[in-house]
């Protein structure tokens, strides 16, 4: 009998996370409650629902005074809304689908990513290495779009272990985290975000902090000893694991990679030219990886054969085409100003940078230092105005929609230019996700 079984188990927002933890839930025989703001006729699988008996409410007061045993709550639904709050004045326990599936799954090696900027490519590429060695018991799961709760459910983790989890972790799922804890963590940089959501800087820093807060003295904790707010961070709440250290910059460090090589402990693994992903950013990503698998275990040759093979991830400076000499990259998973300026970064070619969607309230200044490229900027959607005051003092061109930037910059491209989306922003504004802001990009430019 599990700890679930027969209890009362309440799961706020159904959405993706929410749908897999009620599957899981079912099948550890908890006695559920949904509450969702939309009304019920929104709801996907509604009726789906009702047949295997969950109870699907409101967000009516009532619902936060029943006792329960487990609160599951979707990490995109704010810790500080009024009926969250009530819950934890209450004593209940909420946590994220992670936390229960962490919490019910068999002993497995889990690697949890996170950070500001490459968890997706970093995440995507540690999976191709381990896959190489474990093909059978390697699993993606995470915030790149497959919940952790699905996971244990169609890998059989409920009764088996050993198996290889890479997961990329979100500091909004990391935020309701209680006993979640990696054999291996990484925190690859980081940068300003999500502070609408969090509501400083400090507090956003701090959550992804806790990706090592429960790690054992035998865990090993991957450090970038290039990022300064990480070296202050850990500084405020050290870590309690060990620690395995990589660097761009420092050849002392345990991992290290210059122009030439990649290196571990000094010895040379494999050239850099290896890595087919362009951009200094991903050498860094790619260090991460290596760094991770060399903890596991895994022989250079196998390792060096899977980044050989990495393309990279879509949405992220993602090759689109080339069209008279102008090469077009998807970078709609640049949804900070810290990526739009790795993306700049990776190129030296002149370059035009569509910009632009929901209004984050993020400070553009820093990305003024890497416009040395930069022949135009063409800003779009919510924040398009501000973008163009900010970064070009009103010489950048304002338009609507992504499709009149794109117009914009095919009229003024010439040949060896890079036009590149890197909207510095979110997509909320004319988009449900960076991902149908990417395909819409795509699209466009695949029509040209």
């Amino acid at each position: 009998m599990n700890a679930y079984y027969g209890k009362k188990v309440l799961v706020l927002g159904y959405a993706r996370s929410g749908k897999a933890a009620i599957k899981l839930l079912l099948k550890l025989g908890a006695v559920i409650t949904l509450s969702e703001a939309k009304p019920k006729e929104q709801i996907e699988d509604y009726l789906w629902l009702c047949e295997m008996g969950v109870r699907v409410t409101g967000q009516e007061k009532e619902i936060f005074e029943e006792d329960y045993y487990k609160v599951i709550k979707n990490p995109g639904i704010n810790g500080r809304l009024w009926f969250v709050k009530r819950l934890r004045e209450r004593g209940i326990p909420v946590t994220t689908e992670i936390e229960l599936a962490f919490e019910v799954a068999k002993k497995q090696h889990f690697i949890a990513i996170t950070g500001s900027n490459g968890k997706t490519t970093t995440t995507t590429l540690m999976h191709e290495v381990l896959k190489k060695a474990y093909p059978d018991k390697t699993h993606l799961s995470g915030n790149i779009g497959i919940a952790l709760c699905e996971t244990v459910l169609e890998n059989n983790l409920l009764e088996e272990e050993g198996h290889y989890i890479v997961l990329e972790i979100s500091n909004f799922q990391l935020l309701d985290i209680i006993n979640f804890s990696p054999e291996i963590a990484v925190i690859i940089n980081l940068s300003p975000d999500h502070i609408d959501f969090m509501g400083s800087e400090d507090a956003y820093y701090r959550s992804k902090m806790r990706v090592y807060e429960n790690m054992p003295e035998n865990g090993v904790f991957l450090y970038n000893t290039d990022d300064e707010k990480i070296k202050e961070y850990t500084s405020l709440l050290p870590v309690p694991c060990r620690q395995v250290t990589y660097s761009l910059e420092d050849k002392n460090a345990d991992f290290f990679a210059d122009e030439s090589f990649v290196y571990e402990n000094g010895k040379a693994l494999f050239p850099v030219n290896s890595i087919k992903v362009v951009g200094r950013h991903n050498v860094q990503n790619v260090l991460v990886a290596v760094s991770a698998a060399k903890q596991l275990g895994m022989s250079t040759d196998i390792i060096q054969a899977a980044v050989e093979e990495f393309r990279g991830v879509e949405h992220r400076i993602e090759y689109v085409r080339e069209i008279n000499g102008v090469k077009f990259y998807n970078d709609s998973k640049g949804t900070n100003v810290d990526a739009t300026i790795i993306a700049l970064k990776a190129f030296s070619s002149p370059t035009i940078l569509l910009a632009g969607g929901f209004e984050k309230g993020l400070s553009f200044e820093p990305l003024k230092a890497y416009l040395g490229n930069v022949k135009q900027v063409i800003a779009f959607g919510a924040c398009g105005e501000r973008l163009v005051k900010e970064l070009t003092d009103g010489t950048g061109i304002l338009v609507n929609t992504l499709d009149e930037a794109l117009n914009e910059a095919v009229k003024i491209a010439e040949h060896g230019d890079v036009i590149l989306l890197s909207p510095t922003t979110s997509s909320f504004d004319q988009y449900s996700c960076f991902e149908e802001r990417g395909e819409h990009f795509k699209k466009l430019v695949n029509e040209l």
